[in-house]
């Protein structure tokens, strides 16, 4: 028989004021028994029947008042036992009051009073956990109807692993029984959370999981080091064991998920990523009962922005994008989060200068994050006018109208490709950054603009990893274009954070550039995620080396020359000045490339855009280099280069040309 308690709301109410009348009717009841110690006398019965008659029902007011005659069946958490202890307590006094009024005969004794007040709420409490477990089981075992409980061991016995435990002992319906925790705090061996023993460390798995018969792991240990996480991933391979993980730590924080959400464990997992620590209160100074814009809202890091914005409680959240689909689907995701009320979902595209002046005047932005953007560089390379369009052109104009409509904070999302550039994507969003640099300049008083550069971003659209995913799924090969190609990689929400934090920072003028970590080879990274997917490298998947593709470089670079650097009052956050260029003269020749840019071939368009940012190298076909620039000239230092690009990026007290900042 399948019984369920998703009931009408007229139901649920009278459902809940029929248990709650029956068990305050009882406590009263059970309060004069054990006050008269069973032998009531009748002047006490008498008495107990005229209480029955007005406290039961002053109880049920006051719990009502409370809200608990209308909670939903399958929720019952601290703050409705708080609310249910002061209903009651409000009723205890009231009756305390009416006995030192009128005395015994109309009001309970003080003893009654008080056993009354405790019984019944470890009474309502009873009832509403065992709703509230009753429906949680149900529901979910509905969905594994026919199942058997696999027997899974929990690595990692913190919060993370209690919880998880504590939730699948509550939810059968999740099909996962836990048997056995593992852990490398040797202070938990040989005890028990939630009744499940830990049985020490994970190495330890492997002698018991023939003997428990553990069908399955899952990793909790959300703050892990990624090279633990790496060496218990290894350990489950070689013990052919099936393993999940929670979600991530940055996950949990923003409350976007429950720790019972299990997932694949995925290569940023294994990256050695630190967790960022935010400087909370600035960011929510700035943002909170704020107007606060997000270009690009329905990209990665856009969608990503939005989402952690949205906790700072700001007044409104404007998120705009030229795709209707993006912009729908993280508007959804928002008001799932209970982020409805101040979200405002706007199609347009920020070459459309009259619809960009429409939104600027009716809403009155005073934050915005530029994140939309054009950022696939071979695609890009074919067609150089879109890119220097949408980055460069599009950039500008939305600064200009950021200025003319007052906007306190102008944030622009760049790329480490924008160092040194050998690729017109690259090249476009730094001729961004001169062009903001140039407007903070020339009005300091007004809009403070400033950039953020970050490298590749894990699971973002167009990354490697979804393409290595199809490569792996498809049975290969997963093509990599060098054997020395090297990338920094941060996760999604640690570079929304850092931007976020960054935004806070900015004086005006200032370009961000964020603590990649160390550079990742790519082909370590595909053997990584081949290995991820239970399978062998050149085995079961070949790795096919396809040669650098135009634009590309070897490695990316942290600094290009005439930039000092400062650090920040965040350890993963520095602060990059350069001398501006002139605001006339920019705007000119924004205006020339504004002019010519569909009338030349890519070729010169290329060449146009190096005189607007002479650092940068194009690549150029008929250079005849074997789709090379100058730029990626004999590679045999590559190792040299970037390791004296991460010195420049240590302790900076003996920099000589730091820039002292107040």
């Amino acid at each position: 028989m399948n019984i369920r308690l998703d009931l009408s709301p007229q139901r649920r109410f009278v459902l809940l004021l029929v248990l709650y009348a029956a068990e305050l009717a009882a406590s009263l009841w059970l309060a004069y028994d054990l006050r008269f110690d069973f032998t009531v006398d009748p002047a006490s019965t008498q008495e107990r029947y005229y209480v029955l008659l007005w406290l039961v029902p002053l109880q049920l007011i006051l719990l009502g008042l409370y809200h608990q005659l209308t909670s939903l069946l399958g929720y019952f958490s601290t703050p409705d036992l708080g609310r249910m202890f002061h209903a009651l307590f409000i009723s205890s006094i009231i009756a305390f009051v009416v006995w030192i009024a009128s005395g015994e005969g109309f009001a309970p004794p003080r003893a009654v009073i008080a056993m009354d007040f405790l019984f019944s709420l470890i009474g309502l409490t009873g009832i509403r956990l065992a709703l509230r477990t009753f429906q949680e089981s149900i529901t979910v075992s509905s969905k594994a109807s026919g199942r058997q409980r696999r027997r899974v061991g929990i690595i990692g016995a913190g919060d993370a692993g209690a919880v998880l435990a504590h939730e699948l002992s509550l939810k059968p319906g999740y099909g996962l029984l836990p048997v056995a925790f593992f852990d490398d705090d040797r202070r938990k061996w040989n005890s028990r959370v939630h009744g499940v023993p830990v049985l020490g460390p994970p190495e330890n798995l492997l002698d018991t999981m023939l003997k428990l018969n553990i069908q399955e792991a899952i990793i909790a240990m959300p703050s892990a080091p990624a090279k633990r996480t790496g060496e218990i991933v290894r350990l489950l391979r070689q013990a052919r064991l099936p393993c999940k993980t929670v979600p991530s730590l940055d996950q949990l924080a923003l409350g976007q998920v429950r720790v019972s959400q299990l997932r694949n464990v995925e290569i940023q997992d294994l990256l050695g990523r630190e967790k960022v620590e935010l400087e909370t209160e600035s960011i929510r100074l700035t943002l909170q009962d704020r107007v606060v814009m997000v270009t690009g809202a329905g990209g990665s890091i856009g969608s990503e922005l939005c989402r952690q914005i949205a906790t700072y409680r700001c007044k409104h959240l404007l998120l705009l994008d030229r795709s209707e689909p993006n912009v729908f689907q993280i508007e959804q995701e928002l008001i799932r989060l209970d982020h409805g009320d101040r979200i405002i979902p706007l199609v347009g595209d920020i070459l459309d200068r009259a619809r960009m002046k429409e939104i600027f005047e009716k809403y009155r932005p005073e934050v915005v994050f530029h994140a939309a953007a054009h950022k696939h560089v071979p695609m890009m390379e074919r067609q150089p006018g879109e890119a220097i369009q949408n980055n460069s052109l599009g950039t500008a104009q939305l600064a200009e109208l950021a200025v003319e409509f007052g906007v306190a904070r102008f944030t622009l999302i760049s790329t480490d490709k924008a160092i040194n550039p050998t690729s017109v994507m690259g090249a476009s969003k730094r001729l961004a950054e001169i062009y903001v640099q140039a407007l903070a300049k020339a009005s300091p008083s007004k809009t403070k603009f400033m950039a953020v550069r970050f490298g590749n971003v894990l699971g973002s659209s167009g990354s490697v990893i979804p393409v290595f995913h199809r490569q792996i799924a498809e049975g290969g090969p997963v093509k990599v274009t060098h054997p020395d190609m090297t990338r920094y990689f941060m996760t999604i929400p640690e570079a929304s954070m850092l931007v976020l934090q960054s935004a806070m920072q900015g004086t005006g003028g200032e370009i961000f550039v964020l603590d990649m970590g160390s550079p990742v080879k790519i082909v370590d990274l595909a053997r990584q995620m081949i290995e991820l997917s239970g399978l062998k490298p050149d085995e079961d998947i070949q790795i096919e080396f396809t040669g650098v593709r135009p634009g590309e470089k070897l490695f990316e670079e942290v600094t290009r020359k005439g930039e000092n650097f400062a650090p920040t009052t965040h350890a993963k956050i520095f602060r990059f000045l350069s001398e501006p260029a002139e605001l006339a003269q920019i705007r000119a020749t924004l205006e020339n490339l504004r002019a010519n840019l569909h009338l030349f071939d890519a070729n010169e368009t290329k060449m146009i855009l190096k005189r607007a940012v002479p650092e940068y190298e194009p690549f150029l076909p008929s250079d005849n280099r074997n789709g090379q620039p100058e730029h990626q000239r004999d590679q045999a230092g590559t190792a040299a280069e970037m390791k004296k690009n991460r010195a420049d990026l240590e302790p900076l007290s003996n920099k000589p040309n730091v820039v002292p900042l107040s």
